[in-house]
């Protein structure tokens, strides 16, 4: 009971934080942001004279929008504004206008099954019910290049600059700057940016933060690198593996386990890498990564980058060394207890963040409960031969994931059939596509 009148004054305080700061900051309209079962990024307006009426009971809107490219019926939903989120948007200065991230519910206030960001709420509550937080980081890469229309040919980069180079080759310098201001001012902090292994490509990367804010941070991320690519006259894209001989997209995500202000993950005698929890948690997300991947991988293109042998991960294994383990513990600071974490290396940068934070932290709690153990680890850069592979295309991921008992008691099954309906019809659509590889490879040779 005192959890949730804790809980109560908080919200109190942040609606009163926001009706305060429309009123100081002359906002007139208000994007109430919520994103599909996919994590595309959805959105209405409205004016702020419907602020107060919109956090009492909500703001109605059709919930098959939710069902990403499959819809198949209209149902009533609310969306409620979160008020914890509320920021200005930066790239919109003259016309005052402010988001607010949504939780979507049914008329009776019951969570709406379909709603993603609810599905890492709930996992992160029962984390919590056993004295648990998840702490996230990620390192988000995409590429920039030359507004055109032609679809018909490979994208133009920008430049031809290599991994950290600050010279006259990086043309995103600029970029990058611009979109850390943007982002800073939305509250969302960056700990450090740079240019990427292929031409045109960039990394930026933000600060541990709890785990649902990194979700609502990685959604907002990605429409600001899209302002500032727009306001520049480029373009940027989040495709897994946008060209054929150069890396691919990533977002590695760092994820450590905290009781109170105690990193689980920490091995206070300093004999391994992690603790005996970390190493369970570690053991649960290896065991169940191949169920994982129709969400951290969800494109048909996600398996392009893969396959491609630039340090993407193909197998099921971890490292301490190997650039292209599945996971990777970092060993930079050993001696500090903050520093404990795991690196999860299959994420691209175009996966829904709310499912892929939710099936992760599920796998690990999963590995801690049962007592899973962890393997041997893949020393150096060579993926273990005997390591389990992860699925090769969407379609194997999808129907591992459909099986998988973890996936439909994290997600729930209605979520579960939207996400198989959406991916299976991707599937189809991209079987029945003649690619310029068989014109290639057939057109005069057959």
């Amino acid at each position: 009971m005192e959890t949730e009148i804790t809980t109560r004054g908080r919200a109190d305080a942040n609606r009163q934080y926001v009706l305060a700061t429309v009123r100081e900051r002359g906002v007139r309209f208000i994007r109430l942001w919520f994103v599909d079962v996919l994590g595309m990024l959805k959105s209405f307006a409205v004016p702020v004279t419907e602020l107060e009426s919109a956090f009492d009971e909500g703001v109605s809107l059709d919930g098959s929008a939710l069902e990403g490219f499959a819809r198949l019926a209209e149902r009533d939903v609310n969306a409620h504004p979160d008020a914890s989120t509320f920021q200005v948007l930066p790239w919109r200065p003259g016309a005052a206008v402010a988001r607010m991230m949504c939780d979507i519910r049914l008329p009776d206030g019951q969570p709406f099954a379909g709603d993603s960001r609810h599905a890492l709420r709930r996992t992160l509550c029962q984390a919590a019910e056993l004295g648990l937080t998840l702490a996230v980081g990620t390192e988000i890469e995409f590429f920039l290049f030359a507004d055109e229309d032609d679809l018909s040919r490979p994208p133009q980069p920008l430049d031809r600059g290599a991994y950290f180079d600050l010279t006259p080759l990086d043309d995103g310098s600029d970029f990058r700057r611009a979109t850390i201001e943007y982002l800073e001012q939305m509250g969302i902090p960056v700990k450090a940016s740079h240019h990427e292994v292929a031409p045109s490509q960039h990394e930026i990367r933000l600060a541990h933060t709890d785990a649902l804010a990194m979700a609502d941070a990685v959604t907002t991320f990605r429409l600001a690198v899209k302002e500032v690519a727009r306001e520049q006259g480029v373009y940027a894209t989040f495709m897994p593996k946008p060209l054929e001989h150069e890396s691919g997209s990533g977002m590695h995500v760092h994820l450590s386990l905290f009781e109170g202000e105690r990193n689980v993950f920490f091995d206070p005698q300093g004999q391994a890498p992690l603790s005996g929890t970390g190493q369970a948690f570690l053991a649960g997300v290896l065991a169940h990564a191949p169920e994982l991947s129709a969400v951290t991988n969800q494109w048909v293109n996600s398996y392009k980058r893969l396959a491609d042998g630039f340090e993407a991960p193909g197998r099921v294994d971890w490292t301490r060394t190997g650039a292209a383990g599945l996971v990777r513990i970092p060993s930079a600071r050993p001696e500090r207890p903050s520093a404990a974490r795991i690196e999860l290396r299959s994420p691209d940068s175009a996966a829904n963040p709310y499912l892929c934070f939710a099936l992760v932290l599920a796998a690990g709690l999963r590995g801690i409960e049962r007592g899973y153990q962890l393997g041997a680890e893949t020393v150096g850069d060579l993926t273990a031969p005997t390591a389990p592979r992860l699925p090769e295309d969407l379609r194997e991921a999808v129907n591992v994931f459909q099986d998988s008992e973890l996936v439909r008691d994290t997600l729930g099954d209605r979520l579960v059939e939207w996400y198989v309906r959406n991916k299976r019809a991707e599937w189809d659509d991209y079987r029945r596509t003649v690619t310029a590889f068989e014109w290639r490879r057939y057109l005069r040779s057959l």
